[in-house]
């Protein structure tokens, strides 16, 4: 649905890495990065803030007198790193104070390994931009959506009420039901089978549903398909072995989801990230080969200069950084652990890790966009493997799951950077950025966010707690994710995890693997990548189903536009004029879904903020304590059958 063609030519070369869209996108990774700290404590997740950041950024720069594409560019690349480092700390360090090992949130080594592990993930996916976004040509759907908002925001025409109109949906969703509490953001109908339970929920989320669109019905349904094995199949039989309890049937599901069935998942991406990195190495290969083939052509004084569009950054530099980095993680390890044994080959797991995985998470971002990227399964996926090999190095319950959490804290940095990096740079690729100037912001968001890190979470962890760590008066921010972590860590030493749910991942994946293969060997329309799958094993079903909506209105609309495609051919119709029509029709569409996304992101960054002015409790909630789910699901049906409309009215000839 998009058009791989430079919105910039080559050719040109228009301002970009400016002192005012540097500036900008440092500020707002330090604002973006410190907000989604909250948030992803308090509801698990992080809001993506490349398309926020694109729509803030030209709102801000038209104030100067001259203002470019390539500078928003330059400023949603900078931003976008302070909120994929808030998930990349917040999913892992604060596992340290619930385990008892922290206090508090130490700055300097807070600071270094966000840091480091956000600059280590930059390093490590600039050798696979060519590999995934020039060869592959991977969807990476928020990448596209933040591509076509640059684009319309500088053509500034008519073409942007479709991205207004989503913005707006959107944005007025998620002050419902966030801001005024006048319904949940999810439904579900959970019910006793027998001595078993049955479930299914939908995250009430119109972001959802544009991601859905904008991946398309193939992945979407994948992401589906893997949720559905685990909460229709999986669950249920794991009731049924436990009997029948008095607890209600839908928190039965979640309970066995939580501790028992997401590890299936946790499964599926080890051996899917294996999988993948297998299947890249060629192309990975390919592309470090050409990045140092095109850095010999630059020291040539004779030899053509390359198109500014291919210009990563120096690949000997990259090298050269990555090994200084292990240098001072590994005082931090030394310092953690007191054992410079065990720190030196945590930092060997590290490096090794760092690679494999924020490769994976490359990949799966180019899959299902970044917002959706399970970076927190990644992370336990490495936690694992690292405890694992701690475990049988004779590492001691006292110190191993701290080393295997700070492993994991770098590890998950780097990932959630690499997965930004590479969806920014797919971006950049689509309006014709220079990929160095590109990958210098994101370097320049990651060191401005990692030191906000630790005061925002000293803060937030005096003022209400974190996990089971309560302050008197206050309810403790959640921290899923670090629980689970902490969780793990001391489960894999203390050896009570559930391996067989892990092994039975790892099976599902291999399964799924030799599908894959056959379909490609019959050139099937339809495909089955591994991850997509183990994706929708460990994340929630109900984030699932809402992708899956939004997958089958972009199947719909274009079966529309093919149906009248063949009509009209029948009636002596140019197929240009179709081939336009079905053009304009997908252009709205993304524009729509894209709106959605931002409307949304823009509307949970800016509600963040009364929540901690006002220390957690809601100043604007106006429904009652416990809110229906009715008039979400009514509202989101409006959403979807808006979404259809705007991506099957392609304009039309005069006359009809």
């Amino acid at each position: 649905m998009s058009d791989e063609r430079p919105y910039v030519s080559p050719a040109d070369d228009p301002p970009q890495l400016t002192f005012k869209a540097l500036g900008l996108g440092v500020l707002l990774s330090i604002i973006l990065g410190a907000a989604n700290v909250y948030l992803g404590l308090k509801a698990g997740l992080t809001v993506a803030a490349s398309i926020p950041a694109a729509v803030i950024s030209m709102g801000v720069l038209r104030l100067f007198k001259r203002s470019t594409i390539l500078e928003n560019n330059i400023v949603q690349t900078a931003a976008s790193a302070g909120e994929a480092l808030a998930a990349g700390v917040l999913f892992t360090l604060p596992a340290l104070v619930i385990l008892g090992v922290w206090d508090h949130f130490d700055y300097w080594q807070t600071t270094i390994i966000a840091a480091l592990g956000g600059l280590i993930g930059v390093g490590f996916t600039i050798p696979l931009r060519r590999a995934l976004i020039v060869s592959a040509k991977l969807k990476f759907p928020e990448g596209v959506a933040t591509a076509e908002v640059l684009k319309i925001g500088d053509k500034a025409g008519a073409d942007l009420l479709p991205l207004v109109f989503g913005a707006l949906a959107g944005a007025l969703f998620k002050i419902g039901e966030t801001g005024l509490r006048l319904w949940t953001d999810a439904a579900h109908i959970a019910g006793r089978i027998g001595s078993s339970v049955g479930y299914i929920g939908m995250t009430v989320a119109p972001a959802l549903v544009g991601v859905g669109y904008i991946v398309g019905l193939n992945i979407a349904a994948l992401v589906f398909i893997g949720g559905a094995i685990n909460w229709f199949i999986a669950i249920p039989i794991v009731a049924a072995m436990h009997g029948d309890t008095n607890d209600a049937a839908a928190d039965v599901a979640w309970s066995i989801w939580r501790t028992q069935t997401r590890y299936i998942g946790v499964g599926a991406m080890v051996v899917g990230g294996l999988w993948a990195l297998i299947r890249l190495w060629p192309s990975l290969v390919e592309g470090i080969g050409a990045g140092l083939a095109l850095y010999r052509k630059s020291r040539d004084a004779d030899a053509a200069t390359p198109n500014r569009t291919e210009m990563d950054a120096p690949l000997p530099w990259i090298f050269g950084a990555l090994a200084l980095s292990v240098i001072p993680l590994y005082f931090v390890f030394e310092h953690v652990t007191h054992d410079m044994g065990i720190a030196a080959i945590m930092a060997l797991i590290m490096l090794i890790a760092g690679f494999l995985f924020s490769a994976v998470a490359a990949y799966m971002a180019g899959l299902v966009g970044s917002s959706n990227n399970p970076v927190s399964g990644v992370t336990i996926a490495t936690l694992l493997t690292a405890a694992l090999l701690l475990l049988a190095l004779g590492v001691s319950e006292a110190t191993g799951p701290t080393a295997a959490i700070l492993i994991g804290a770098v590890v998950c940095c780097a990932a959630a950077i690499g997965g930004d990096n590479m969806q920014d740079l797919k971006t950049g690729h689509l309006v014709g950025a220079t990929p160095w100037k590109q990958q210098i912001a994101q370097c320049s968001g990651v060191l401005a966010g990692s030191f906000v890190m630790a005061p925002v979470l000293t803060l937030l962890l005096k003022a209400y707690g974190i996990g089971p760590i309560a302050v008197a008066g206050q309810t403790p921010l959640p921290a899923p994710q670090s629980t689970l972590m902490a969780s793990v860590a001391k489960g894999v030493f203390a050896r009570d995890l559930p391996w067989t749910m892990v092994l039975i991942g790892a099976g599902v994946a291999i399964g799924v693997i030799v599908l894959d293969v056959m379909l490609e060997k019959k050139r099937a329309a339809f495909r089955a990548p591994v991850l997509a799958v183990a994706v929708g094993l460990y994340l929630p079903l109900d984030l699932g189903v809402a992708m899956m909506l939004g997958g089958v209105v972009a199947y719909a609309a274009d079966r529309f536009h093919l149906r009248r495609s063949q009509r009209e051919e029948a009636q002596g119709e140019l197929q240009a004029t179709m081939d336009a029509m079905r053009e304009i029709g997908a252009r709205n569409g993304l524009l729509l879904a894209a709106g959605l996304i931002t409307g949304e992101a823009l509307l949970g960054i800016g509600l963040a903020i009364p929540l901690v002015i006002d220390e957690g409790s809601n100043p604007m909630a106006i429904g009652p304590e416990h809110p229906p789910s009715w008039p979400g699901v009514v509202l989101l049906v409006g959403v979807v059958v808006m979404l259809y409309r705007a991506a099957t009215r392609g304009k039309r000839n005069t006359g009809n």
